[in-house]
């Protein structure tokens, strides 16, 4: 005799917000992808400007700046914590994921996954801060990626011939700060930094900070139309995605999702610089926040 279980399963939902952070503004390209893919979801968004850019600091300092504004997101309840920063994703994951009690998603692998899914030819370049190329996190994911896509059997061709060239490019986070993206500074500035990655025939180019796709109408000019650009913020926020879904943490309450913003610095301010990085919405009620007030221990991974 069958005897057939009527087992009823419910959806979770989880309402509370993704903490989202960064050095500065730069990371709500990231945000604002965030917001694109998950359109229900609340975010929490803290930028550290009074204290940016990490790109020029040690990686003692980054870490314990990054394990500050974890604390102060743990702080305001987030589910999940996302670190909009490239620099602190290289110097800091291991610490933060290690000492978080949510999960952590860090901006460099899903953009070195897309570039060795994109590449024609296996030249991979990588531009980013000063701080994000010497502690060569990109690359090292950049060939991790490759080696699982050729185990896979995939894109055999071009990665059996795998070519990484990095480049640092520290003057294009105050150009985008500065809204100067498509002037003849830009241009030339671009020209010298890129001039190597475009002699050795890079095919595709990982912007490897969250201020470079600003600059990306000016990148894509000097390197040329054979050259794929890759920014990382759609493909972290399908990873984001895929990390509530596995967790059962998507939020499905129906509420009407709210956006909060604190800085290190003036929040007017803030908001005033804000808003071309969010492709026009500026957000408001930013709130001061000093994360130095919360434990940064020193876990120098």
């Amino acid at each position: 005799m069958n005897i057939q279980k009527n087992v009823s399963t419910q959806v979770q939902s989880d309402s509370r917000p993704i903490g989202v952070f960064d050095s500065g503004i730069g990371g709500l390209t990231v945000l604002k992808e965030i917001w694109k893919a998950l359109p229900n979801e609340s975010t929490i968004y803290f930028g550290d400007n009074g204290r940016t850019p990490y790109g020029t600091k040690s990686h003692e300092t980054i870490v314990t700046y990054s394990l500050q504004n974890m604390q102060f997101l743990l702080s305001q309840d987030v589910k999940m914590i996302v670190i909009a920063c490239n620099s602190a994703s290289a110097h800091a994951y291991k610490a933060v994921r290690a000492k978080a009690k949510v999960p952590v998603v860090e901006v460099i692998t899903p953009g070195a996954a897309q570039a060795v899914e994109a590449t024609r030819t296996g030249r991979i370049g990588i531009i980013a801060t000063r701080a994000t190329v010497n502690s060569g996190i990109y690359k090292a994911a950049v060939e991790n990626e490759a080696g699982i896509r050729l185990k896979a059997g995939l894109n055999r061709e071009a990665l059996e011939q795998l070519y990484i060239e990095q480049a640092a490019c520290p003057l294009f986070v105050s150009l985008a700060e500065e809204g100067w993206w498509d002037t003849e500074i830009t241009k030339l500035a671009a020209e010298e930094y890129l001039k190597q990655l475009k002699k050795n025939h890079i095919d595709t180019l990982i912007l490897g900070c969250t201020h470079y796709p600003l600059l990306m109408k000016t990148i894509a000019e000097v390197m040329g139309p054979d050259t794929a650009l890759i920014n990382a913020g759609a493909s972290v926020a399908r990873e984001v995605e895929n990390v509530l879904a596995r967790n059962q943490l998507m939020n499905r309450s129906g509420d009407v999702p709210q956006h909060i913003f604190y800085t290190s610095d003036d929040p007017q301010m803030f908001e005033n610089l804000a808003t071309p990085f969010l492709g026009g919405g500026r957000p408001s009620g930013t709130k001061r926040a000093m994360t130095d007030e919360y434990s940064g221990e020193e876990i120098w991974l």
